[in-house]
C-alpha cells in the first residue's frame, strides 16, 4: 500500500464549498496524511526539515489547491523554494525524493472547453502545469496527470459537491492501493478520466 501525502493550500477556504468537501472527504482516509499548509504556517514560516521528513515518509505527494492565475497559491511556491533544496531534492547528491510520485489536484472556475488551444485560456491544463511536471523531473520524481474539477464556482451546495468528493476519494484510494495504471496516469490529461464507471454528469450533479 502506498502512503499518500496531501499538501493542501487554500488561502480563502471559506469561499470554496467544493474544496471544503474534498478536504473533509479525504483527510481521515487510512494511509493518507492531510496537511493544510496555511493552517500549519499562518505566517508562511515553513519548517523545512519537518516538510522534508513528511515527503520522505510518503510515496505519493499531492498538491491540492485552487488554480490561481494558472498556478498555485503562494504558499506552495514558498514550499517548493524552501523544501526542494539543492543537494537534497535535486542536483548533485539530491536524490531524497527519487522514485516518488507527484501530482496536482486542482479546482478551476472555467469550463473544460476553455482549456484547449482554441479555447479562452489557449492552453491545456497539463501545459499550464508544466513547471510542476519539470520540478518533479528535476527531483527524480514521477509526475502524474492532475485531478481536475472544472466550474468550481458553480458547485456551491453539499449535494452538488458530493459526486466530486466521491471521485476524489476514489482517486486517492486507487493511488494508495496501487489499483490505478500509473503509466497511463503519466500520459493522461486528467487522472479523473482513468477511474472506472460511475462517470460524472455535471448537469445532474448541479441541478
Amino acid at each position: 500500500m502506498n502512503k499518500v501525502l496531501i499538501l493542501f493550500a487554500h488561502p480563502a477556504l471559506e469561499k470554496s464549498q467544493v474544496n471544503v468537501q474534498l478536504m473533509r472527504a479525504v483527510r481521515n482516509l487510512p494511509g493518507v496524511t492531510f496537511h493544510d499548509l496555511y493552517e500549519a504556517y499562518p505566517q508562511l514560516l515553513i519548517d523545512v526539515k519537518r516538510e522534508q521528513r513528511l515527503v520522505e515518509e510518503h510515496d505519493i505527494v499531492i498538491f491540492q489547491h485552487p488554480f490561481y492565475w494558472y498556478s498555485s497559491p503562494s504558499i506552495l511556491k514558498e514550499w517548493q523554494d524552501l523544501v526542494l533544496e539543492y543537494g537534497y531534492a535535486y542536483g548533485k547528491g539530491g536524490v531524497a525524493f527519487k522514485g516518488k510520485y507527484l501530482m496536482n489536484a486542482i479546482t478551476t472556475g472555467g469550463p473544460k472547453e476553455a482549456y484547449r488551444a482554441e479555447g479562452h485560456n489557449r492552453f491545456t491544463i497539463r501545459q499550464f502545469l508544466t513547471p510542476f511536471d519539470q520540478t518533479a523531473n528535476l527531483c527524480n520524481m514521477i509526475y502524474l496527470a492532475p485531478f481536475v474539477i472544472h466550474r468550481s464556482l458553480f458547485i456551491v451546495t453539499e449535494a452538488q459537491c458530493a459526486p466530486f468528493a466521491d471521485e476524489f476519494v476514489r482517486t486517492i484510494e486507487a493511488l494508495r492501493d496501487g489499483t490505478l495504471d500509473l503509466e497511463a496516469a503519466r500520459k493522461a490529461e486528467r487522472i479523473n478520466d482513468l477511474l472506472p464507471a460511475r462517470t460524472l454528469d455535471f448537469k445532474a450533479a448541479t441541478r
